[in-house]
């Protein structure tokens, strides 16, 4: 059977990606969720770990994360209120880890002397990688593909892009192009390349907690947890079968989402991940 587009529960999914995406995408949101991963600290001591940030970055930013459940601000007296994770935003420490290793493949290595902290360097990793899959319509874009194996401009543009020409399609599939995550199939469709595909566990985790759902449940997501018909038969019959996500870690302890230590080189390959910040 041909494979055909996104069903309406994938589309469900894809809705509760796009506005977690959003959640995440301001910069330094990462950093400092981050920060706050160990334990509840005071505007002093948060001042302390990211001093680029002025009192009118810094203030709005933990606000915006108190409003979004993921920060809880705690009074405990006159002049004394620290700043914590709540537990869905403890939850969302297994998924930056999912994105963090997505990262360490697939995108460009920088020096390591001009990254400052290993904790830094692998939150800009995270950074990096949600600027690429929430730039607007990249991941419907993605999705689509995942879901049809190839697919033309017309295709992507009608389910990806509901409401919009055809001409708007072009310029969103020739930058994920050169971000590494689609190329062009046959001259006139697009699939997605391995770096795409990879995106496999990243969608499901944020799929899963998303939904509020265990993050052992991103094995199984319909669209992303299993290889879709598209990659056993025609064209993709000579790519290996791709095998389910790998399990993200449900369980968490401070300081183990980044204490492993970057790679030593960047790795051989296509392109790698688009332009850095």
């Amino acid at each position: 059977m041909a494979p055909t587009g996104l069903t309406p529960a994938v589309r469900t999914d894809l809705a509760r990606v796009t506005e977690s995406l959003s959640m995440l995408t301001p910069r330094w949101n990462v950093q400092l969720l981050l920060v706050l991963s160990d334990k509840p600290l005071r505007y002093t001591e948060i001042k302390q770990r990211m001093p680029w940030l002025a009192d009118g970055q810094l203030h709005p930013k933990l606000r915006h994360l108190v409003e979004l459940g993921l920060v809880d601000r705690t009074e405990h007296g006159v002049r004394h209120v620290t700043y914590g994770l709540t537990s869905r935003g403890t939850d969302l420490i297994p998924v930056l880890t999912a994105i963090a290793t997505w990262a360490d493949t697939h995108l460009e290595k920088e020096p390591v002397s001009a990254l400052g902290s290993e904790t830094f360097r692998r939150a800009r990793d995270v950074e990096d990688t949600l600027v690429l899959i929430a730039a607007r319509h990249a991941t419907p874009i993605l999705w689509t593909l995942q879901a049809r194996g190839t697919a033309t401009a017309t295709t992507v543009a009608s389910e990806a892009m509901p409401g919009y020409g055809l001409s708007s399609v072009y310029p969103k599939l020739r930058q994920l192009i050169d971000d590494g995550l689609v190329d062009v199939a046959d001259g006139t469709s697009y699939r997605l390349t391995a770096s795409g595909r990879a995106l496999a566990p990243v969608y499901g985790a944020i799929t899963a907690w998303a939904a509020g759902r265990p993050l052992a449940e991103a094995v199984v997501h319909p669209l992303w947890g299993r290889p879709t018909p598209s990659q056993q038969t025609g064209a993709w019959a000579s790519t290996p079968t791709r095998l389910p996500a790998p399990a993200i870690p449900t369980a968490w302890r401070a300081g183990g989402l980044f204490s492993h230590q970057p790679p030593a080189r960047a790795l051989a390959g296509g392109p790698a991940g688009g332009p850095r910040r």
